[in-house]
């Protein structure tokens, strides 16, 4: 599939690379190392539990520390809800601290691991039938293990946080919201989660492709843009890649590849490459954002059915790479399948030995990577959503 521009733009990904090399050449050691094949890579043994035995709402990890955090709910013999937010050890799975529980109506989301070890909790507190108190709860730093302050975003009442970028490292995040009130008029904006400050809010005026259904999103932390994956996802039609400037305040879109709904999208922010999946064509695409150009890549063994396209993508900084999940793997006979391509669109791994259907999660599933030791975490085993796994790469 688009074969020239596929060619065409691995020769400048290639030179951009190289020329980029030439000139950190004295700064690179310590700051990326060089990607090897990990012969013990794949699924972990180190699996993480819910505390109370609940379904899993978010959950994330520290980049820079040795915690995660994860939230939980679980309907009781009385009707009320057991809810918590709890964080656990990334060594041996167990569960920390319970950081807040109720056992009323109540729910909690783990939005992410933002910033500097900063955890972002949405409280979900039920006030009457269809009336809901949405509040916003940081826990910083994580290893705090306790809620420190409020993040309270430039929204009315009438609006959700549907996704906040998983940005560490940086003070920036993106953030999309949309309007609850039937309008669907989708909104985002960055805020520097630790110090509760907002840039402009930018109201995406093509709701059509953007508000439908809310569209996975990445942050650009160099260029300060949000990177939307949006499309009206008939089948057959092609997705479309918007780019919020959340400096200047200002939207604008391009036609995507691939076919159907952007499932997942993760952003290399030093070259400005894009990675993407898609929903009915079983393929991972990669954009030059500046040139709003790309080629698609088919996942392995797939034939291109809709039932083995892949869902959340996330990058690795430090090696360069982008992971894409595979809720059913077309590389195993049974479970699911994490593929790792570098930024030219070249698979470097292929990791089995998980089970992350993404059926019955009320949250989207998540890969969690820690670049500093070839790491990471995934929803799973567990059919009930209950538990995530560790993983090597």
């Amino acid at each position: 599939m688009q074969t020239a521009n596929h060619k065409s733009f691995r020769r400048v990904i290639t030179a951009v690379l190289v020329s980029l090399f030439c000139a950190v050449s004295t700064l690179s050691v310590g700051q990326s190392d060089a990607f090897q094949l990990n012969p013990a890579a794949g699924a972990g043994t180190i699996i993480v539990h819910s505390k109370f035995g609940g379904q899993i709402f978010g959950f994330d990890i520290d980049q820079s520390g040795t915690e995660g955090v994860l939230s939980e709910a679980r309907t009781l013999s009385n009707g009320n809800v057991l809810a918590a937010v709890e964080t656990f050890d990334q060594t041996t799975g167990k569960i920390l601290t319970v950081v807040t529980k109720t056992q009323t109506q109540d729910d909690f989301i783990t939005l992410g691991v933002v910033g500097n070890s900063v955890g972002l909790v949405e409280h979900e507190h039920v006030v009457s039938f269809l009336n809901v108190q949405r509040t916003f709860q940081v826990i910083n730093p994580l290893n705090g293990n306790k809620i420190t302050g409020k993040w309270t975003p430039p929204i009315g009442t009438k609006h959700l946080i549907n996704q906040v970028s998983r940005t560490q490292g940086t003070s920036n995040a993106a953030v999309f919201a949309q309007d609850n009130s039937g309008n669907f008029i989708p909104y985002v904006f960055s805020s520097n989660v630790a110090a509760n400050t907002f840039g402009p809010v930018i109201k995406i005026q093509d709701s059509f492709n953007f508000g439908s259904v809310p569209p996975p999103m990445a942050y650009n932390s160099v260029t300060n843009q949000a990177v939307l994956g949006g499309g009206d996802g008939c089948f057959g039609c092609l997705p479309v890649i918007g780019v919020a400037d959340l400096g200047k305040g200002t939207f604008t879109e391009f036609t995507g590849i691939g076919f159907g709904f952007v499932n997942g999208i993760a952003v290399d922010s030093a070259d400005n490459i894009a990675c993407a999946t898609t929903e009915d064509d079983a393929s991972v695409e990669f954009y030059d954002l500046s040139r709003q150009t790309g080629f698609t890549v088919v996942l392995p063994n797939s034939g291109q059915q809709q039932i083995f396209s892949g869902a959340d993508v996330e990058f690795d900084a430090t090696h360069k790479l982008f992971f894409v999940a595979q809720p059913v793997s077309s590389s195993t006979s049974t479970g699911s399948t994490i593929y790792v391509y570098d930024t030219a669109g070249n698979l470097q791994e292929t990791l089995n030995g998980f089970s992350f259907s993404n059926a019955s999660n009320v949250i989207a599933l998540h890969i969690a990577l820690k670049p500093s030791t070839r790491s990471g975490f995934v929803d799973g085993p567990n059919a009930g959503v209950s538990e995530i796994q560790s993983f090597t790469y």
